[in-house]
């Protein structure tokens, strides 16, 4: 009785680092709890960029949703990865994670300001985002000085992740009290860009990095990705309701249903088509690009969703844009998002077969097709029928092959 009542504290525990070939290492109830928040985060940066591409405000639209997919997509990264080296699930732990979901949530609501500052032109107004993103990274400084304490042997991994992160704090504060033109904001915001992704690099250098577990993060990049598909679902909701709306339960709206589910399902496929988990047990030094490549996958993710949302303002005829820009909306992040994995299961793998490369070129194919059936006059909800297949593709030839058996040959 005493043992499961001490197994229920959560005192204070030494930071000595995580064992990184731990058995049946799987996310927490904790990190499950943190991703929430970025749901929210997702679904705010989706809507705001469907409303400026619906509107036909495309340069507004990227810039904005390019700021805050790094923004949100940076900061769950360098929680998930310390989170997986050095998780104690100690109240201490505990509490300064509840201090960075904080900051996750006053990041969310600052990026509706920031979308209309960059639409008026002026200045780039994004000192309520910032604010929230400076909150998480002060948090995890804590943390990172904690584990430089309490673990020796890494304390100078530790110490460069601090004085990276906080140096670059110094720049995003500068963002916050003084009012910078939006290319001033963009140049300073690139620099402190590089400096924060430069981080990882420098420390992991030293004493073989930290603990991280190979299984465990990919798990969590894959729960992220699915956070992030989250939108496609959202998106086709949104699209069959403004058939239905419009036509009543027609064949567009079975169609665009089918579409919709089709092609988030797929991607979904897709994604985990590539045993990440797997390689970086052996190859631990792919780490780093494998991560960044991440970022590019859960934008791309999360822009299909937004796309859904702008097919179905144009459906609704609330876009003020042509039925080709609806479709790029859509067909450009997903064949985004099938390149990058292309090429993220060549980085990891090393082996490139000719056969790779005609899937890809079929991928785009589709996926101009499905623009080109738009500018045609065929209807929104075809064309998306058609683009669904651009995922089935890859996914017909792979699991044909033996996907899985080819690629852990190597």
């Amino acid at each position: 009785m005493d043992s499961g009542v001490n197994s229920l504290r959560h005192e204070s525990r030494r930071m000595g680092g995580r064992n990184p070939h731990e058995a049946h290492r799987v996310a927490t109830p904790l990190e499950l709890l943190f991703d929430l928040t970025f749901a929210t985060s997702f679904s705010l940066a989706a809507s705001q960029l469907a409303d400026a591409l619906a509107a036909g405000r495309f340069m507004a639209a990227l810039l904005g949703f390019s700021f805050a997919s790094f923004a949100i997509c940076w900061a769950w990264i360098n929680f998930s990865w310390f989170s997986s080296a050095y998780d104690t699930d100690d109240w201490i732990f505990r509490i300064v994670t509840m201090v960075q979901m904080v900051g996750v949530l006053v990041l969310a609501i600052g990026l509706p300001r920031m979308f209309a500052s960059i639409e008026r032109g002026q200045h780039l107004d994004n000192s309520v985002m910032v604010l929230g993103y400076v909150i998480m990274r002060l948090a995890l400084v804590f943390q990172w000085l904690r584990a430089a304490k309490q673990d020796p042997p890494r304390r100078r991994v530790c110490l460069t992740y601090a004085a990276t992160i906080s140096i670059a704090q110094v720049g995003w504060v500068v963002q916050i009290v003084v009012r910078l033109s939006t290319l001033a904001a963009i140049v300073l915001g690139a620099v402190l860009v590089l400096i924060e992704m430069a981080g990882p690099v420098l420390a992991e250098r030293h004493a073989g990095g930290t603990p991280w577990h190979a299984h465990h993060i990919a798990e969590r990049y894959g729960l992220f990705a699915i956070i992030a598909l989250g939108e496609g679902v959202v998106g086709t909701v949104a699209a069959l309701s403004a058939v239905i709306d419009r036509q009543g339960w027609t064949l567009d709206a079975v169609l665009v249903g089918i579409a919709g589910m089709g092609l988030t399902f797929g991607m979904w496929w897709v994604y985990y088509l590539v045993p990440s988990g797997e390689i970086l047990q052996r190859h631990r030094n792919r780490a780093s690009v494998w991560g960044y490549v991440q970022i590019l996958i859960v934008t791309s993710i999360v822009a299909t969703g937004a796309g859904l949302h702008v097919a179905a303002s144009f459906i609704e005829r609330k876009a003020d844009i042509t039925p080709m820009a609806a479709m790029l909306a859509v067909a450009v992040p997903v064949v985004l998002f099938l390149a990058l994995l292309h090429a993220l299961h060549y980085f990891l793998v090393r082996r490139f077969r000719l056969t790779d490369a005609w899937l890809l070129i079929s991928s785009i194919g589709v996926g101009m097709i499905s623009v080109m059936a738009a500018l045609s006059g065929i209807s929104t909800a075809a064309c998306l029928v058609l683009l669904a297949f651009a995922p089935a593709v890859t996914i017909l030839a792979y699991e044909q092959r033996g996907y899985q058996a080819a690629t852990l040959a190597n």
